[in-house]
């Protein structure tokens, strides 16, 4: 694991106080020892797997359906998920346990942090960011999550022929994403079609209420 200039962004996310039903509280409890963990310097994402198998990794993964669906339809890879909102965690524990998965951890925390301190550079062969917050105030445009450094510290942590797969249904994002990356020399945009991603009940109702979903897979060139 290089040595990395830690990114001093201002923070894409805020921790709403959001209710938590009983459920997630009690998979908070009794099931995050089990499959999840703290954001923590001391452990490589390797190192959360009992096997050997290519890691991908989904940021803000929201209530958790489509990073279920993944690791379900792909066994044979590992499947991390970050997040920071307590309610959605909970309920992806509960899911995890249901399902008896063993290719999937979650990791609460900052997902800026997370890449720097636990991903080894060049080791992961896919990252999802799913309908990210799209901050549409003009004056908080500056706490969207894919900005240009961000968007170096992904290139740095991904295989060569690795992918970041990207969603939003905010056309003002979308162009914000096709103008960061394009700034990357090292990504090559390859599909704008949702390919293998779920649709989720979010997405569905987005759908409903006549938006535009927008799809970009960009991959590492070298």
């Amino acid at each position: 694991m290089s040595a990395l200039t830690p990114l001093r962004q201002i923070k894409s996310y805020v921790i709403r106080q959001g209710r938590i039903s009983r459920a997630q509280q009690e998979a908070l409890t009794e099931l995050f020892a089990y499959y999840a963990s703290k954001q923590t310097a001391k452990t490589s994402f390797e190192q959360l797997f009992s096997t050997s198998q290519e890691l991908v990794v989904e940021i803000g993964f929201g209530m958790g359906a489509a990073l279920l669906q993944h690791a379900q339809q792909y066994p044979h890879l590992n499947f991390i998920g970050i997040e920071v909102h307590p309610p959605g965690i909970g309920t992806l524990l509960n899911l995890i346990h249901k399902h008896h998965l063993n290719n999937l951890h979650i990791i609460q925390g900052d997902a800026t942090l997370a890449l720097e301190q636990q991903c080894p550079d060049q080791s992961l062969a896919r990252v999802n960011i799913f309908f990210p917050d799209p901050w549409p105030k003009q004056r908080h445009h500056k706490r969207r999550l894919l900005q240009p450094e961000f968007v170096r510290l992904l290139t740095q942590k991904l295989k060569p022929q690795g992918y970041i797969h990207l969603a939003t249904d905010w056309a003002d994002y979308a162009h914000h994403i096709e103008r960061v990356f394009a700034q990357a020399p090292n990504l090559k945009k390859t599909s704008i079609e949702r390919g293998d991603r779920p649709q989720t009940k979010f997405e569905q109702k987005g759908l409903a209420q006549g938006h535009r979903v927008f799809d970009f897979i960009y991959t590492k060139t070298n």
